[in-house]
């Protein structure tokens, strides 16, 4: 079975992999530190602390084979505005009311609605996707649609 590739920026590849260096070596650290003051402490048993520690590795653990496998899977998409919107696009649109919204365009793992990072997968990121400067798309929302013009786009 072949397992689906992941489309990201490099930002977004990078900040995975420091993610994931982060959890193999600072991380593992701070739990084996935590479990071995839990050891001390004696009675494993009826320890708290030993079992709460048992599932920050767990936890830990789990993160890091699925950080491995997004990785593993990644697809780094070239950025190129000659091809209009698409992964790593910084773009300006304008809706319906006349209101200007800034978004980027990332992919699934990258995504951070309150730093303006929407994925391609979203409604307005497929409407978008090809899209140049003057074209106006409508978004099918869960409620109607929303017309929007694109204004801008442009690429670190």
């Amino acid at each position: 079975m072949t397992r689906a590739k992941i489309p990201m920026t490099k930002r977004g590849h990078d900040k995975l992999a420091e993610t994931l260096n982060h959890l193999k070596t600072t991380r593992r650290e701070q739990i084996s530190e935590y479990m071995g003051s839990a050891l001390a402490d004696g009675d494993l048993r009826e320890s708290a602390a030993y079992d709460e520690a048992r599932m920050q590795q767990s936890e830990n653990e789990s993160r890091i084979i699925e950080l491995e496998d997004q990785l593993e899977r990644a697809q780094i998409i070239e950025e190129n505005a000659q091809n209009g919107v698409g992964l790593g696009a910084k773009i300006k649109v304008k809706d319906e009311r006349g209101t200007e919204r800034s978004f980027e365009i990332v992919g699934t793992y990258e995504v951070d609605v309150l730093k303006g990072r929407i994925s391609d997968q979203s409604p307005i990121g497929q409407a978008l996707t090809g899209c140049r400067p003057g074209d106006t798309v409508t978004v099918p929302l869960p409620k109607g649609s929303a017309k929007f013009t694109l204004l801008e786009v442009t690429y670190e």
